[in-house]
């Protein structure tokens, strides 16, 4: 998917059932899996292994189990969902002068700029007065975030600062506790607002001391980053290891994207082995190195994929060749997904490719422009994840493992993600008793499944003002194919040439054409558009 994706960026598990044949085992094929044998302790080392197939007199060395390295850490503590920073959306695409309703681990949240103090502010979503959504509201000429439902105003701190229905020379009940919103801790950071989703006072100076994930080169002026966001119809988990995922890149999105090729092709996509080592796994993540450069999981949100590691992690590779650092210095580029946890078999995922190199085609080339394959590569393997969720659940999620045959190391990433989710948070997000994990969304209409316009373009303003101005170029055209056909009525007993007459109809043809053309391709770029694998 990374690679898929960053193809955008520039102009230009199959799970199975549990039978004997294909059970999943390390060394002995007649031993029980569980989560923990995953971990198989040497000395003060431990291999990331991944299932191998059963012994056959015909297996060559090929067919040995891949381990990619990694060091174990012990005395790690079990991941806290509650005491991470998250990210909630891209400022660019935040407006200013209205609240945004978002939710984020199953918290409602209204997201608002509070021009008295100058900040985004993130706070509940739920008027104390009725529990009525206060991102329904509106900001007020004081600059106060205002209930539509009965006129109550809040400020930025979630002090009540109005009752209209309060008599003046009564108690003011505005400034009861029990009349305040909830405020949770908020930075902005890499152009994003982050939140730290717990509203205890105690939290409220959490910056201080702890800061969201750092990624350096969405610092570095000398580097483009523009940025994209979609609420996406299936988890966080598998959301996440799709993402790790550099194997299905050739299949899932065939055709949308050139890579290099193998020299000898085994089949039409080109697909090959692929080389990624683990080298290290805590409750914070893990790092690795695949073949054209280097991936960090920052849990429990951000994965990045680089030609540089991150800085604290380049002693664990060898220092690269002097031409390798030529090139590296000419030519940079990282992947930086985030994926944010909003419900169970929903999500929502950020995603913006810092390069180095041509960056003054994002300064001509419109974002929205990018969004259309950038969203057409998310299509392509929507329906097969949303339904691979499905199945995952059905098997039970600490059971992956068991259900899912890996035998090759082009899946290491996705094994040591699914090791820390099921070491670290019991093979599930906390949600803290708010949903049924058990319990996903029914599957939706194909129309409704793949939809673009409430998942994306009502989120990014980019692609909002291109739908809006678009749709005004249609009727544009179709007002003008009909005020032709009219002036040819009008003027068709007077000195009309016939080249005039037919240069009209012409015009008239074409516009009307045109709008028809367009009205296609506002449909197929903003509001759905299949993919269809086994025609392409």
């Amino acid at each position: 998917m990374e690679a898929a994706l960053a193809a955008c960026a520039l102009p230009s598990l199959r799970i199975l059932n549990t039978k004997p044949r294909f059970r999943c085992s390390f060394s002995n094929p007649s031993l029980p899996i569980s989560p923990n044998s995953l971990i198989t302790r040497k000395s003060s080392r431990f291999t990331t292994a991944v299932s191998s197939p059963p012994s056959s007199s015909a297996a060559t060395s090929t067919n040995s189990p891949p381990e990619p390295e990694a060091l174990f850490e012990p005395g790690s503590d079990k991941f806290d969902w509650y005491a991470n920073w998250y990210p909630v959306m891209p400022i660019c695409d935040l407006d200013k002068k209205v609240p945004h309703g978002k939710k984020v681990m199953g918290i409602d949240l209204v997201v608002w700029w509070d021009r008295n103090e100058k900040q985004w502010k993130v706070m509940d979503d739920t008027c104390p007065h009725r529990l009525a959504p206060l991102s329904d509201g509106r900001i007020d000429q004081w600059g106060r975030l205002q209930c539509v439902y009965h006129g109550w105003c809040f400020n930025g701190s979630g002090d009540c600062k109005l009752i209209p229905q309060a008599p003046p020379d009564g108690p003011p009940v505005h400034t009861f506790k029990q009349a305040c919103v909830a405020v949770y801790p908020s930075t902005v950071q890499h152009e994003i607002i982050w939140f730290w989703p717990n509203s205890d006072p105690k939290y409220k100076n959490i910056i201080e001391t702890n800061k969201p994930p750092y990624i350096p080169e969405l610092e570095d002026p000398s580097f483009t980053k523009l940025m994209g966001n979609r609420d996406i119809p299936y988890g966080y988990d598998v959301l996440v290891e799709n993402l790790m995922d550099p194997a299905h890149v050739p299949y899932a999105h065939y055709g949308l994207m050139r890579f290099p090729k193998p020299k000898e092709k085994i089949d039409r996509e080109g697909g090959k082995p692929l080389e990624i080592n683990v080298k290290k796994l805590d409750n914070k993540g893990f790092f690795s190195k695949q073949e054209w450069g280097y991936s960090n999981f920052i849990a429990p949100c951000v994965y990045r994929s680089s030609t540089d590691p991150l800085p604290e992690q380049e002693h664990e590779y060898p220092a690269p060749a002097a031409s390798d650092k030529a090139a590296l210095s000419k030519r940079r580029l990282s992947l930086i997904f985030i994926c944010i946890p909003v419900s169970p078999g929903r999500s929502r995922l950020i995603w913006t490719f810092p390069r180095n190199f041509g960056v003054f085609i994002d300064k001509i080339v419109p974002r929205w422009v990018f969004h259309i394959g950038q969203n057409t590569i998310l299509d392509s393997d929507l329906h097969l994840l949303h339904v691979e969720e499905r199945k995952i659940l059905e098997r039970g999620p600490e059971n992956w493992q068991k259900a899912c045959f890996i035998p090759t190391k082009s899946d290491a990433n996705v094994v040591t993600f699914r090791r820390w989710f099921n070491k670290y948070s019991e093979a599930r997000v906390d949600w803290r008793g708010k949903f049924d994990p058990f319990l996903l969304p029914p599957t939706p209409p194909r129309e409704q499944l793949f939809d673009r316009y409430w998942s994306h373009v009502e989120n990014c303003s980019s692609c909002k003002k291109a739908h809006k101005y678009l749709n005004a170029l249609e009727v544009i055209l179709q007002i003008a194919s009909v005020a032709m056909i009219g002036v040819m009525a009008v003027l068709k007993q007077t000195t009309m040439s016939n080249v005039a007459r037919i240069a009209v109809l012409v015009a008239a043809v074409l516009s009307f054409a045109a709008s028809k053309w367009l009205s296609h391709f506002i449909y197929k770029t903003f509001h759905y558009h299949d993919y269809n694998h086994a025609v392409v």
